[in-house]
């Protein structure tokens, strides 16, 4: 009885995980105005010159999240609610509104001449990456915890 039970809580698990990979990572194209509101705003605030070449909704297990490539390879990212959570502008720079101040300010003064071509920002961090090549990290208090070069 024993073996049965263990077996039984074996297979289900096996089940679940099986079940789990095959929902994650499905990725479905949408138009931009099937983005959160604060995505379209965004876009049309920052990156209206910019032409769209892919849109897409990325669902996981429990997240949600959407991605915007422009034909230039450019890409930002948003979380479910709408907000960017990855700006990568390869050669130009990422919009300087929508890099928190004390990030820019920080740049200006030690990094003179640089631009932010890339910034992510996940619940604990700001990772930038300027012109030079050089990799900056920042707490949610914007104060610069690793430099990577």
């Amino acid at each position: 009885m024993k073996n049965l039970m263990k077996k039984t809580i074996a297979a289900l698990v096996c089940l679940m995980t099986v079940s789990t990979v095959a929902m994650a990572d499905n990725d479905t194209p949408v138009t931009i105005s099937q983005l959160p509101q604060t995505a379209q705003t965004t876009l049309k605030s920052y990156f209206k010159n910019k032409k769209v070449a892919l849109s897409k909704m990325e669902s996981g297990v429990f997240e949600k999240n959407y991605e915007v490539i422009f034909t230039t390879g450019e890409k930002i990212e948003f979380d479910r609610k709408g907000n960017w959570t990855e700006i990568n502008c390869r050669n130009s720079a990422v919009p300087t509104q929508l890099v928190p101040k004390n990030i820019t300010n920080h740049v200006k003064e030690n990094y003179p001449g640089m631009k932010i071509l890339e910034i992510e920002y996940d619940r604990k961090e700001y990772e930038v990456k300027l012109s030079n090549g050089i990799e900056l990290t920042y707490n949610k208090k914007f104060q610069l915890i690793d430099i990577d070069d």
